[in-house]
């Protein structure tokens, strides 16, 4: 089913006992009936000439994921995950998980890494579970529900991202409660009001405020030309402790809910052959 077919399979029955055997067959045609429990089972991976490559760092394609428009595209989502910085061990927080991409990559990195994806559409919460598990990473925690309040409970995290709900009544609050000292606070947004928002928590606690733009080379005519999907912008902090909680106030019943919040049409365009990205730093009046 994944493309690995050709992959033999060498299973070890009762070693160095009297009914020592030793069975050899591949994973497409394995007939064999179940063996002694007591074994061992070596595999020679060997992927078919037409199976997808999945790469082992962030940024897989999009295409590997299944999603309805709301997915933190290639380009943007390496970014985030180089500014999630994911070590053995650690726990990470996914709010408004959307496909669930960043979660998926974040337990890529390292067989040891667990991530729970909030995310308060059940549809796109059961395509997380489905992309989870397409892409190795069946273990990924995925809690149907609107943060803050599906927050509870949850594993003290290593680091938060939030690619949705910024605008919603203390999300950032808690999140930034629920973090250790020394946890990293990872969020995206391409609306006016949550980059306002950003903008306040950048003021008062420091970090990073970047906007990521990615432009893609596209057919024009029998030319080409460049097409810019939205801008990103995203707020990168570690906690170091200091400073109160800044209270976060939205527009009244305005609230993101999409991972990213960045729509369907900022998708890599059929038919693309390049890229190029950009990546500039907000200006502040006080050196960090």
């Amino acid at each position: 089913d994944r493309g690995y077919g050709r992959s033999r399979l060498h299973v070890l029955e009762q070693l160095g006992a009297g009914r020592e055997r030793h069975t050899v067959g591949t994973a497409h045609d394995w007939a064999e009936p179940a063996g002694d429990p007591l074994n061992v089972v070596a595999v020679e991976c060997r992927r078919d000439a037409d199976a997808p490559r999945i790469g082992a760092v962030p940024g897989l394609p999009d295409h590997l994921y299944e999603h309805d428009g709301q997915l933190t595209k290639r380009h943007v989502r390496a970014a985030t995950l180089g500014a999630l910085a994911p070590a053995p061990g650690e726990v990470l927080w996914d709010i408004g998980g959307g496909s669930g991409s960043i979660a998926v990559e974040w337990m890529r990195t390292h067989r040891s890494c667990r991530a729970v994806s909030v995310e308060r559409d059940p549809v796109r919460a059961e395509r997380i579970g489905r992309n989870a598990h397409t892409l190795g990473v069946p273990d990924l925690t995925v809690v149907t529900g609107a943060a803050p309040a599906a927050l509870a409970g949850l594993p003290v995290p290593d680091a938060v991202f939030v690619g949705g709900g910024l605008t919603a009544p203390g999300l950032l609050d808690a999140c930034w409660a629920a973090l250790p000292v020394g946890g990293r606070l990872v969020a995206n947004t391409v609306t006016l009001e949550s980059e306002a928002l950003l903008a306040r928590w950048y003021g008062r606690f420091g970090g990073e405020l970047v906007r990521l733009a990615v432009t893609h080379a596209v057919p024009v005519g029998g030319f080409t030309g460049w097409r810019q999907a939205m801008p990103v912008t995203q707020w990168a902090v570690t906690k170091d402790g200091r400073g109160e909680s800044v209270r976060s106030a939205a527009p009244a019943g305005a609230v993101e809910t999409a991972e990213s919040a960045e729509p369907a049409e900022s998708a890599e365009p059929a038919g693309s052959v390049g890229s190029r990205a950009s990546v500039a730093p907000a200006e502040s009046g006080e050196e960090r």
